[in-house]
């Protein structure tokens, strides 16, 4: 049949002809893409807003906005009614695709052990009441173990929460001397204390008995104390401690960043909704790892994935020293300043947590027991999100945070949930990289397209007078 409308065509065609058209090729250069999602006075997401109604700034600098779509979380992934219709409703049934997937990514890095069994009980009953007849889950860890992958099996989905255990790289800080993760960050990294070889171990023994730097001071007595030591003796063994938790800190930051990286790329081949709720008491991202944060709100938002999250530790409690037996109290008067500190550390694990929801649209429960609702809350997708897309004007690749603010020209009473801000490449994007980002984002994409550049290579050949083959490439 082919054949022989070939051999039609052919006979009043030459043996090869070609059409050139002109095609237009676009490429998006450092293209920051801020997801919103509008509500109004009842909570309900809005989907009636246009382009102009927003005003978009980066470092107070109004953008020109260049690209902006609006996800709708209704688009049902199914087969034709006219292709089923002859077919029994079970049939149907069985043949529906799902139309949702959500990822509940577990912080067995992060999650003490108290924490944990809350949150087992809280998921399971989450996943007997909210998981839906077209939905498919995945039960995830942040150490790199895949649970349970996507499947809507709830005895598998509760054999892999309850499975779920604490996994750490390094020393129990609850029974062994070593330096938590936020102070080392400070003594190293900031302070530079025990950055290289800046500070000698006598100047430094000399710093911490004169109180020039009371976190210091606090440090150095405290572990000083817990190794049986005189201070100006330990500091040698505390630079060691220092580096041995910056070491372990940044594994296990890299590995948290790296896990809801990875399940986003596993979730940007999947159709219909796409959504991944993290389970998490937060962990600190330091300036070392600002840029890995940032791509992975970026590859996120070009995938169209919404990153919920829950602190699973329910509603704030003061943090101390005495409230655990478990923990190992100071053994020297220091608990006001480890108090503080502790607070600080809480508040900044819980800013990874915010910016990841409220980065991709997403929403951050916290400071609350009701575990469960707040689950519920979070495995659905709010209805409408508006994305908007523009290039910042001479971006300098420095690494540096650039603030973000949208506004609606008309409020009209309606509140906004956006995108923060976002950290400055430090290099360029690698061409071969963002081609293929872009060609996924295109393929995965809810957006309707109006044109794909094709490179087409065609042969025409006449075998005989009856008979002739096209091939394309």
């Amino acid at each position: 049949m082919c054949c022989a409308v070939f051999a039609l065509a052919a006979q009043n065609q030459p043996e090869i002809s070609s059409h050139e058209s002109t095609v237009t090729f676009s490429s998006r250069v450092n293209m920051v893409s801020v997801p919103v999602v509008v509500r109004d006075a009842q909570g309900r997401a809005v989907g009636t807003l246009q382009q102009d109604d927003f005003q978009l700034s980066d470092k107070s600098k109004v953008q020109s906005i260049k690209k902006f779509s609006l996800e709708k979380s209704d688009g049902a992934v199914g087969l034709e009614t006219s292709a089923v219709s002859d077919i029994g409703a079970a049939t149907k049934a069985k043949l529906a695709l799902p139309e949702r997937y959500i990822a509940y990514v577990f912080d067995d890095i992060h999650l003490q052990r108290g924490d944990l069994l809350q949150t087992r009980i809280a998921v399971n009953k989450h996943l007997d009441e909210a998981l839906e007849a077209r939905s498919r889950a995945a039960i995830i860890t942040m150490s790199g173990r895949m649970m349970a992958d996507f499947t809507d099996d709830r005895e598998k989905l509760r054999k892999a929460v309850n499975s779920v255990l604490p996994w750490s790289s390094g020393p129990d800080s609850q029974q062994d001397c070593t330096v938590s993760y936020y102070f080392a960050d400070y003594l190293a990294n900031q302070a530079l204390y025990f950055s290289g070889f800046l500070f000698t171990d006598d100047q430094l023994a000399a710093m911490a008995a004169n109180g020039t730097d009371s976190t210091l001071s606090a440090v150095v007595n405290e572990e000083a104390a817990c190794l049986g030591m005189k201070p100006a003796d330990a500091i040698a063994q505390i630079r060691g401690m220092v580096h041995q938790a910056l070491e372990r800190g940044d594994r296990e930051t890299t590995f948290s960043l790296g896990a809801v990286k990875d399940v986003i790329r596993r979730l940007s081949a999947m159709p219909g909704s796409r959504t991944i709720v993290v389970v998490s008491p937060g962990f600190l991202v330091n300036a070392d790892h600002r840029t890995a944060g940032y791509d992975v709100l970026d590859k996120a938002i070009r995938a169209n994935v919404t990153v919920n999250t829950i602190d699973m530790r329910g509603l704030y409690a003061m943090p101390g020293w005495t409230g655990d037996a478990s923990q190992r109290g100071p053994a020297t008067a220091n608990s006001g300043l480890f108090t503080q500190a502790a607070i600080a550390e809480a508040s900044q694990n819980d800013d990874v947590l915010a910016e990841l929801a409220d980065g991709t649209g997403g929403t951050f429960f916290h400071n609350d027991n009701g575990l469960k609702a707040g689950l519920d809350l979070l495995a659905a997708r709010p209805e409408y999100i508006y994305v908007l897309g523009f290039s910042p004007q001479d971006l300098k690749y420095d690494g540096t945070y650039h603030e973000l603010k949208v506004k609606l020209k008309n409020s009209r009473g309606l509140t906004l949930q956006v995108r923060k801000g976002y950290w400055a490449p430090k290099h360029a994007v690698d061409a071969a990289e963002e081609a293929s980002d872009e060609i996924r984002e295109a393929v995965f994409s809810r957006e309707e397209i109006q044109d794909i550049p094709v490179q087409v290579e065609t042969e025409f050949f006449k075998s005989s007078e009856e008979k002739a083959e096209l091939t394309v490439n």
